[in-house]
């Protein structure tokens, strides 16, 4: 078996990522793709002439029991409880010694961060079950009532800021920190996190942990990329992706949660590239501070490039009012959602795999005392994605070029319902060049270095 690797230090080089592994030489990958979604447009431009989504309640009820099993108090609780569990069990890790095999950084980096999106982006926004402060705020609720908790409204104008903030926090932490995998560094977050989120919510009540939490807003985001919701009547559906997507909350901050998702995973690739990294230590020479600096100084601009590149494109129309066109950005921000999960998947799918095993794992001894919990210490990660690195590399090309068509036929639908007959073409063509643009760099970022 491969040696075991600290989850973290595996995550934040993201897998495999050389173009070594390619089917096909680089460039011919970055065209083939630049190409694809061109053709798609032009496809999708002349055949699909009506909006075909933007319906809430389009889909089909699955039978009854279905609701039944997701509404049961006692299996929610179940849910909840095991969940909160698992979280005293890992606070346990956090007070653990700063070791490989301590579960904490991999369960943060690797179980949470990736794996809540895969579950949110398959089944829906998980975080509203599995949060340990939602919980714990839900009871407190239930027993002492609206005096103590969630005694002052949230306020709208908020919308998704603070979770943009604390989304911020996250990647620097990742990806510009000077320790992002010792456990001091995820402990100390974690407490921020804990003692920010609990004291809104006693004031604001689950409004706060709606909006206001980084990872509910990252599983609600994840989300609409789910076959499965919920209509009017409260009851199960099945129904396309699509039609998820124009669900996506416009609020104040939307635009800015999706570049900073969108724009911290570029630069992860970015960061992993030879010159960039000769660039910063030659100019940090060795000073830990320096480098952390320049670190955040680049993960800054490429969440900037993001947000005034897709800010320009959506606005970049005639025919429409001052106040619509104030107002598209956040109303064609959904079309962003299938481009940042593709893009997350292509860099992170293998971590959850293999280093998601290893974190698991590490939960039987979190103290590093010889603890075989569940006899989880008798097992080995299974390093499958690493033994076929071609078709590894392959998922990842699919992963962004699917992410990016599907992102372009949500701008075209939305394009429909939106903007005036007579600009609903050409008003697409700025966010069909920015596309074009986002897969390129992405491809070439996820696999030039």
């Amino acid at each position: 078996m491969p040696p075991t690797v600290r989850p973290t230090e595996t995550l934040l080089a993201h897998g495999l990522g050389g173009s070594e592994y390619l089917p096909v030489p680089l460039t011919t990958v970055l065209i083939a793709g630049a190409w694809a979604l061109t053709i798609s447009f032009a496809v999708i431009a002349f055949a699909w002439r009506t909006p075909r989504y933007g319906q809430g309640d389009a889909g089909r009820e699955l039978p009854s029991w279905v609701t039944a099993l997701v509404d049961n108090s006692w299996v929610r609780g179940v849910i909840s409880v095991a969940a909160l569990v698992l979280t005293l069990w890992l606070v346990l890790a956090a007070f653990g010694p700063d070791t490989d095999e301590n579960p904490l950084p991999g369960a943060f980096y690797v179980l949470l961060w990736v794996g809540m999106t895969v579950l949110s982006a398959l089944v829906g926004p998980v975080w509203r079950l599995l949060s340990p402060i939602r919980t714990v705020l839900r009871v407190v609720g239930a027993v002492l009532g609206p005096r103590v908790v969630g005694w002052k409204a949230y306020p709208r104008r908020l919308g998704w800021w603070p979770a943009a903030f604390g989304l911020f926090a996250f990647v620097w932490l990742e990806l510009a920190s000077p320790e992002p995998g010792s456990v001091a560094a995820v402990r100390f977050w974690l407490l921020f996190y804990v003692v920010i989120t609990l004291v809104g919510g006693f004031v604001c009540g689950l409004r706060w942990a709606d909006n206001a939490d980084p990872f509910a807003v990252y599983s609600t985001v994840a989300s609409r990329l789910a076959p499965f919701a919920k209509n009017a009547d409260g009851r199960v559906i099945v129904r396309s992706p699509m039609n998820s997507l124009t669900t996506l909350p416009v609020l104040p901050g939307t635009v800015t949660v999706l570049a900073i998702l969108l724009g911290s995973t570029a630069f992860d690739s970015f960061s992993a590239i030879p010159l960039w990294q000769e660039f910063v230590d030659e100019r940090a020479d060795g000073s830990q501070m320096v480098t952390t600096l320049l670190s955040t100084a680049g993960l800054l601009v490429f969440i900037g490039v993001v947000v005034v590149t897709f800010w320009s494109a959506a606005r970049a129309v005639g025919g429409v009012s001052p106040d619509l066109r104030r107002r598209l950005p956040g109303l064609m921000a959904h079309s962003l959602i299938p481009i940042v999960i593709g893009y997350i998947l292509a860099h992170y799918l293998q971590s959850l795999v293999e280093q998601g095993q290893e974190a698991l794992l590490a939960l039987g001894d979190p103290l590093g005392r010889g603890w075989n919990l569940l006899w989880l210490s008798d097992s080995h990660p299974v390093y499958i994605m690493s033994d076929h690195p071609t078709f590894t590399v392959t998922l990842k090309v699919l992963f962004v070029v699917g992410g990016h068509m599907m992102g372009v036929a949500a701008a075209h639908d939305a394009s429909l319902r939106l903007l005036p007959r007579r600009h609903q073409l050409t008003g697409q063509l700025t966010m069909m060049v920015t596309m074009v643009c986002y897969t390129f760099l992405g491809l070439y970022l996820l696999f030039g270095g």
